[in-house]
Parts: C-alpha cells; sequence; structure tokens
C-alpha cells in the first residue's frame, strides 16, 4: 500500500498513476520559498516520494503567474524572517531552512521535472535547476539575481548550475545576475523545452507519463546511476551497474518487458 499524500501548508501535492505533482501555490508572494512554509512542504514531498513505490516521476510546478520568485526581498529589506539576526543566526536559519530543498531533491530517486509556469527568479531559478529535466513556458523568465541584491546563491545554485550547463555560461548569468527569456533559456540549455502557455501542462504530462511506464524499480535504479556518474571513476561506476543490473535482472518487471517485447515482435 502507498503512504497517504503528507499534509502540507503552502503547496499542493497530487497522484495520477505513476506521476505526481508539486504545485507551489504561494502565488500571494509568487511562491516565494522564504517567509513561506514551502521549504518544509518540498523536502516533505521528497521524503514521501521516496518512500511511495507507486510514483516514479516527481513534477514541480507553481500556481500563478510565477514558478518561484526565489527568497521574499520584503523580509531582506527589513532584516526579518530567515534573515533576522547575526552572521551565526543567519547561517543556522539557511541550514534549517532553504539549504534543505538542494539536499531533498538532491536524494529524491525518481525523475523531477520543472514546469516552469512563469519566472524562476533566485532561488527560483536554483529550484529548477534542481530537477532532471525543465520544459518552460515562453512566459517562463530565468535570473541567478543574488548579486543585484548584495547577496550570494546562499541555496547552491552555484553548484547546479555550473553542472548544467558549464562554468564559463554559469559564472556570466551569476556575475551579471541579468534575466534570460525561455529561449535563450533553452539555447543555454537549461531548459529542454519551450512551449505555449496553454500546452505547458499537457507537454509536461506527455513526458512524465511515458517515463512513469518504464519498469518502476529499473527507472529509480537507472536515476541513481545517473547521479553517481557524475562524482565516480569509470572502473568503480561500472562495478556498480554490474551490480544494479544484477539486481534488475532478477526483478519480475525486467521478465514482464522482455515478454512483452517478444510478443510484439512476433506480431510484426
Amino acid at each position: 500500500m502507498s503512504p497517504t499524500l503528507p499534509q502540507l501548508t503552502d503547496a499542493r501535492l497530487t497522484q495520477e498513476g505513476g506521476v505526481a505533482t508539486l504545485t507551489l501555490d504561494r502565488h500571494d508572494v509568487r511562491n516565494a520559498l522564504t517567509g513561506s512554509a514551502l521549504a518544509d512542504d518540498i523536502v516533505a514531498t521528497a521524503q514521501w516520494v521516496n518512500r511511495c513505490a507507486g510514483v516514479s516521476v516527481l513534477v514541480i510546478t507553481g500556481a500563478g503567474s510565477a514558478f518561484s520568485a526565489g527568497g521574499n526581498v520584503k523580509d531582506m529589506a527589513n532584516r526579518g524572517g530567515d534573515f533576522a539576526g547575526d552572521v551565526a543566526e543567519v547561517a543556522a536559519r539557511y541550514r534549517r531552512g532553504i539549504q534543505r530543498i538542494p539536499l531533498a531533491l538532491q536524494d529524491v530517486e525518481v525523475p523531477i521535472i520543472a514546469a516552469v509556469n512563469g519566472p524562476a527568479i533566485g532561488a527560483g531559478f536554483d529550484l529548477a535547476n534542481m530537477a532532471d529535466i525543465r520544459i518552460a513556458s515562453r512566459t517562463a523568465k530565468f535570473g541567478e539575481t543574488f548579486l543585484n541584491l548584495g547577496i550570494i546563491p546562499g541555496d547552491g545554485g552555484a553548484w547546479f548550475m555550473q553542472r548544467l550547463i558549464g562554468y564559463q555560461r554559469a559564472f556570466e548569468l551569476t556575475l551579471t545576475g541579468r534575466v534570460i527569456d525561455a529561449e535563450e533559456a533553452r539555447e543555454l540549455g537549461i531548459v529542454l523545452e519551450v512551449v505555449a502557455p496553454e500546452a505547458l501542462t499537457a507537454r509536461v504530462g506527455e513526458l512524465a507519463s511515458r517515463i512513469a511506464a518504464q519498469p518502476p524499480k529499473a527507472t529509480r535504479l537507472t536515476k541513481r546511476l545517473m547521479k553517481m556518474a557524475q562524482r565516480t571513476e569509470l572502473k568503480d561506476f561500472l562495478d556498480l551497474c554490474a551490480v544494479f543490473q544484477g539486481m534488475c535482472h532478477n526483478e519480475p518487471e525486467h521478465l514482464e518487458a522482455v515478454n512483452a517485447m517478444l510478443e510484439a515482435m512476433a506480431k510484426k
């Protein structure tokens, strides 16, 4: 039996088949990740997905006009909320708050698709970059705008972006703080596709459903391998592949998939 959906405060979580969709639902603050319960909701969802064998894909999107505006700028101006206190206090709030998001999403065992429905700014941009795939609406904009506010990417954005598009391009976007449109984001390799706003939900659903139709245990193992390939030497990586493959060959889903393929070939 799959675990029940977690109780969220500022986001909505739904499941349809093997696809779970997390919708950031604080459009009154443009889905800001500080000054809201969204960090707690994202972490709770990540933990739930890993316990739920019935989920093969997690989609993250935003309600309203924005994907996420990142940090709450009013709290920054007032030195309140997550930004109050001395150096040690602010550092502790970052560790207990927004920095839990990259750690939780990095551990998610299933593919994550960001459906970027509107502006993804600052930490919102970084949140999108924590996904495995990004599909953007033409209304989306992206900006690593921390330096514009005299701060650094405190949520790990510098770690994620350069792994996505390379050091030089990530450096330019981070150090200039310029905001780019969806088409430039596609050209840079930040997003996989750009679609009309009204087509975003359907396109992401189509892609998520195709991935979710794959054998679920092998899908989770494949994502683990893709992540481990980024930090493992080839010989060690091949040893892991051999063990994971042995696991797959002993799973009923493997034989089901092979038999289905043989049946399809016989009909041709």
